[in-house]
């Protein structure tokens, strides 16, 4: 795989709150902020630290379905609201379902790489909570192929994609293993997210997180294999960064004590229209790590912090595996005793909470990501802050859209 023909920067990362249920500022009958709001939001917090609009050549929007959840399309043209100095500069609003905005940190690279900007905006937008849950599930459906797997799927339709993959799970590796696995991970996403004032789950004050987590599924209210706490929650939110050349770092005026540098990547698409070939794997989030590590001339060795996109408890237990973190089958007794812990684990992972805990506005997911990347190789995480090992010195992240279809995996260290 080619290298990167020059290097390419991450700064000034800035996440909205992620909204919905659990936040105590959230309810359902009261009227809440709109796409607008949280663009801006975004943008504006990374416009503040960069020295302004008049800093960046370019605009990337990542989001999913806002023509359905939120009737309104056309997201480049949004951008120029955060600032009138953004007004005119060349914009783009990029898709890949969950994985949406990894697309936008992908498409943001590549103009830093063809030299046509030096100043990237990278955003990520989504704003779920405009619908009853039971209409989200079908607007999100269109993560999957449509016209040869809705009419039959379930009502709960990628619930019911990753509760297959969970029943897969079960049959060869055993019900009660698997399933406190799956408890496991839910109760660290929960304990991260606590520590993490803008996650979903922050406001969590459950004495018993693991109970709840060892929760028997219920097909006759939900989805066969898997239950409602294994699913990351319905969330409103957005994030952004921006890439830069070496040269658009000084433009902006951020050392690169404040950067990370991007050393390697993979985005790959595999067959919407077919099933997984093993739904006990993660396939194509594995070779897109697979091409990021090669890029890089890497292994898992030399990661020190992990982001996956754990959509559901069990995608986040494949995802090791995918990261090379783990060989196949060993992912239950890995987070079981401990190994992912934020502070004391193998590779800690997920720090604010992942998707389960910190929530996941769809087509942001992928940018928080990437800011959390950034904030962690820092030393700027707060309260999650992890342990950096001198001996680790990378993150790794994985943007997965659909049931394993669309994934980019980046591969992030400190800038120097």
């Amino acid at each position: 795989m080619n290298k990167l023909r020059k290097r390419v920067f991450c700064a000034a990362g800035y996440n909205t709150v992620s909204l919905g249920t659990g936040r105590k500022e959230f309810h359902p009958k009261k009227t809440r902020p709109g796409l607008e709001h949280y663009i801006i939001e975004a943008g504006k917090g990374v416009l503040d630290q960069i020295g302004g609009a008049q800093n960046v050549d370019e605009g990337v929007i990542s989001n999913f379905m806002a023509a359905r959840f939120n009737r309104q399309g056309n997201l480049a043209g949004i951008i120029p609201m955060i600032d009138p100095d953004l007004e005119y500069l060349p914009c783009t609003r990029v898709e890949g379902a969950c994985g949406s905005g990894g697309m936008a940190l992908y498409t943001s690279m590549k103009s830093i790489l063809a030299e046509t900007a030096d100043v990237v905006l990278s955003l990520g937008v989504e704003v779920q909570n405009s619908v009853k849950a039971i209409y989200g599930a079908d607007i999100l459906a269109g993560a999957g192929h449509y016209a040869s797997e809705r009419k039959q799927g379930h009502a709960y339709f990628f619930p019911s994609k990753f509760s297959d993959r969970a029943g897969a799970l079960y049959e060869k590796f055993g019900y009660d293993t698997m399933r406190t696995a799956m408890a496991h991970w839910y109760v660290q996403a929960v304990e991260n997210a606590r520590r993490c004032p803008k996650a979903q789950e922050h406001h969590n004050a459950n004495p018993d997180l693991f109970s709840t987590g060892m929760m028997k599924p219920n097909p006759k209210g939900f989805v066969d294999h898997l239950n409602v706490f294994d699913c990351s929650k319905v969330s409103d939110g957005a994030s952004a960064l921006v890439f830069t050349s070496e040269e658009g770092l000084n433009k902006i005026g951020i050392s690169k004590q404040d950067a990370v540098e991007l050393v390697g990547y993979g985005q790959v698409e595999a067959n919407l229209s077919q099933p997984p070939k093993d739904p006990t794997r993660l396939t194509t989030s594995k070779t897109a790590v697979d091409r990021a590590y090669e890029m890089a001339g890497l292994t898992a060795r030399d990661i020190g912090v992990l982001e996956v996109h754990d959509c559901f408890t069990v995608s986040g237990l494949l995802s090791l595996e995918a990261a090379g973190m783990v060989q196949y089958g060993e992912w239950a007794d890995f987070v079981t005793e401990g190994r992912i812990h934020y502070q004391t684990g193998d590779i800690p992972t997920n720090a604010s909470g992942g998707l389960v805990g910190f929530g996941h506005y769809t087509g942001g997911t992928g940018v928080r990501q990437a800011v959390d990347c950034l904030d962690q190789l820092t030393g700027k995480a707060g309260d999650y802050q992890v342990k950096l090992n001198a001996n680790k010195p990378y993150a790794l992240m994985i943007s997965m859209g659909g049931n394993d279809k669309t994934v980019t995996a980046m591969i992030f260290r400190k800038a120097e």
